[in-house]
């Protein structure tokens, strides 16, 4: 294991300070909603042709790729690019992508969730790269697209792409903390199907939200059967859409959907939360086919066209505290001077569903941020975070 000179990272991160800042400023200016990520992309693109990266390319889904290195051991910093939409413009007191400073905080549509992290995991491997900290490594900037399907870009990144990994760093906000964890998610979708009628003769209608309305009671009631870990914490679950197909507002509509999202925990699989869900339906309506209970699939074409169906579904996940990464990230958050903590775990889900849920290469994460921020018109991140999140980056390969 090479040394780590500590005040030769900082060092070098005190001179590049002002310029992650204007990166971040730049990358935050560029909307990259929807999964629309080639500009924004083309821009990260830029900074890693000037930083001398080996190589950088927009794989096949559309998500930016940059190499430095060679060695036999694998390590990827991820950091989705994309984010939500704005909501309604009049809910902000500053122009999200221009964003605003406030008392060292950049407030901005993804600041945290989570273009704060893509400047300090590029300069942070370039500094690596210069101080010798990443001999006999392979190191990778993975800036992608997540907020509509957690997992698919790393999923084709490795299986279309044919790049695993041996180690991997997930830039989401951890509040400068290493996370080794999250809950799990299932999308379910509930279809009601009916039969149509005028309104002023609904009795010869069936209508499609009624067969529904015990379900939705029966999902609002679910949560305390919910599975529990001691570390990810208890079973989540929500109906959080629904849309009615009716010929007018005079008419019984004749289907209703409802989409639920469930969070899983430890001991709680797919098939046994959708169970659960099905469990809310009157038998008679199952047998007949006029209510249906299953797990959505994604299957929507990037912005390139690049098409990767998977299901909605996304494993709960743990890397143990106790492993070689987990106990690398703590090194290197004491060493630029972080307060100890245990390692944490987030409340949202992340690309890790993937990496480690689904493909078990170990994980951790750590980003500038507050992950409460997120999709809020409060999105932020403290500069002065941004800015040491680089040194963590830089630090860590040297410790495994």
């Amino acid at each position: 294991m090479p040394s780590v000179d500590v005040a030769a990272v900082e060092a070098q991160v005190a001179q590049y300070s002002q310029t992650i800042i204007k990166f971040l400023r730049d990358l935050c200016a560029i909307p990259s909603m929807d999964s629309q990520i080639g500009p924004v992309g083309e821009r990260a693109k830029e900074e890693m042709r000037n930083l001398g990266f080996d190589e950088v390319w927009f794989d096949s889904m559309g998500n930016i790729v940059g190499r430095i290195g060679d060695g036999p051991r694998k390590i990827v910093f991820d950091s989705h690019i994309d984010t939500v939409g704005i909501g309604n413009p009049d809910e902000w007191d500053w122009d999200p992508f221009i964003g605003k400073v406030e008392k060292g905080r950049f407030y901005a549509r993804g600041a945290c969730d989570e273009k704060g992290s893509t400047p300090p995991m590029i300069y942070g491997m370039a500094i690596a790269r210069d101080l010798g900290l990443l001999d006999g490594w392979t190191a990778y900037y993975f800036g992608n697209m997540e907020e509509w399907c957690d997992g698919i870009a790393p999923h084709a990144f490795v299986e279309h792409e044919g790049i695993r990994p041996d180690f991997v760093v997930i830039g989401e906000p951890t509040k400068m903390q290493v996370y080794r964890g999250h809950k799990g998610r299932v999308e379910i979708e509930v279809i009601s199907r009916g039969r149509s009628a005028h309104a002023a003769s609904n009795h010869l209608g069936d209508n499609a939200i009624y067969k529904i309305l015990p379900l939705i009671d029966g999902v609002s009631k679910l949560e305390p059967q919910l599975g529990d870990d001691p570390f990810l914490g208890h079973g989540k679950i929500t109906v959080s859409d629904m849309k009615v197909s009716t010929p007018s507002l005079n008419a019984v509509p004749d289907m209703c959907k409802v989409y639920i999202d469930r969070r899983v925990t430890f001991g709680e699989s797919a098939e046994a939360a959708i169970g659960q869900v099905r469990d809310l339906v009157a038998p008679e309506l199952l047998a007949k086919g006029d209510v249906t209970v299953e797990m959505m699939k994604y299957d929507d074409p990037s912005y390139t066209g690049f098409v990767f169906p998977v299901d909605k579904y996304f494993p709960a996940w743990a890397l143990d505290e106790s492993h070689p990464l987990v106990q690398a990230g703590l090194q290197a958050a004491a060493l630029i001077g972080l307060p100890p903590h245990p390692a944490g775990k987030w409340n949202f889900s992340t690309n890790g569903i993937y990496w480690m849920g689904k493909a078990s290469i170990p994980s951790i994460g750590f980003g500038p941020g507050e992950e409460e921020t997120a999709h809020t018109t409060q999105d932020s991140v403290l500069l002065a975070d941004v800015v040491k999140a680089t040194a963590f980056y830089a630090i860590l390969p040297a410790l495994l």
